[in-house]
């Protein structure tokens, strides 16, 4: 999806796909768990790149539309993670702070 030329007015412009990419990214980075974190910036990227070809602007707003499902969903999730932190931290965490 990062590279659109769709000029139909149904399909997301290029600057609103950044700016729901980078809106997850930020959203991963609030998850407290390493692993959780990890895994949504790495599912972020890979279906990024996934969609990255889609040239049929129906193709890119259901993208798109899927795309602010899961952010949606992540931003709440981040908010329980959060909530109900583990008092351990991992073992990652551990390294990255010292």
């Amino acid at each position: 999806m990062a590279s659109l030329g769709a000029s139909s007015s149904s399909a997301p412009a290029r600057a609103e796909v950044l700016a729901l990419f980078r809106s997850l990214l930020r959203t991963a980075r609030k998850f407290t768990d390493y692993n959780i974190r990890e895994y949504t910036k790495r599912r972020t990227v890979d279906a990024f790149r996934h969609n990255q070809n889609l040239s049929e602007p129906s193709s890119v707003s259901s993208a798109y539309s899927e795309g602010k499902a899961q952010l949606e969903i992540a931003q709440r999730q981040a908010v329980v993670y959060q909530l109900y932190a583990p008092k351990i931290k991992s073992v990652m965490d551990l390294k990255t702070h010292h």
